[in-house]
């Protein structure tokens, strides 16, 4: 296959176990409203509230279940120890990273801002690949990049509202729930 037809972000949507599940439009539109620096593999796995709890607890030291989870990956796909290898490592995918979405929280959430829970899933997984992008609204560094291009790319994808812009927005009624922005 030549690597110019490849899709400059592959989007595989799974259940903890890393079998496909259903959440029909997710990856393409993922895939659609992506940074174009994103380049490579996402895996967003699909997994209940008890496993979010145990992951939240592992990796940020938080006992509750949260909404989105993000792991990124700084490995590339190839090893970079020769020219060949690093020309391979430019052609083949890189792996980004895994989003992981509480389906419960999920679920809630999209009742609680009168959506669909297949628009919740896109917001959970647009403010997930950010965090595998690199962005970190919570650090004082980031100056408001993060929240600025998820507003745009959710309205390019055609969402009203955002991760970061909802909780900034009712900041009192999220207070009983886990913060959102998360990186591991």
């Amino acid at each position: 296959m030549d690597p110019g037809n490849t899709p400059r972000l592959r989007v595989t949507v799974t259940d903890d176990r890393g079998r496909a599940v259903r959440a029909p439009g997710l990856a393409a539109w993922l895939a659609a409203v992506a940074p174009v620096r994103a380049r490579g593999d996402v895996a967003v796995a699909l997994v209940s509230d008890a496993r979010m709890r145990v992951l939240n607890k592992q990796y940020r030291r938080t006992d509750k279940a949260t909404d989105v989870l993000s792991f990124p990956s700084d490995s590339p796909a190839v090893p970079r120890t020769s020219r060949i290898a690093s020309r391979s490592a430019r052609l083949a995918p890189r792996l980004l990273g895994d989003i992981v979405v509480a389906e419960g929280v999920a679920r809630r959430q999209a009742r609680e801002a009168g959506h669909a829970y297949a628009v919740e899933l896109k917001i959970l997984a647009l403010h997930g690949l950010l965090h595998l992008l690199g962005y970190d609204h919570h650090d004082p560094a980031d100056g408001g990049r993060m929240a600025r291009l998820e507003r745009r790319l959710r309205a390019k994808g055609g969402l009203r509202t955002g991760l970061i812009e909802r909780a900034s927005q009712a900041p009192a009624a999220r207070a009983g729930v886990a913060r959102r922005e998360h990186r591991s």
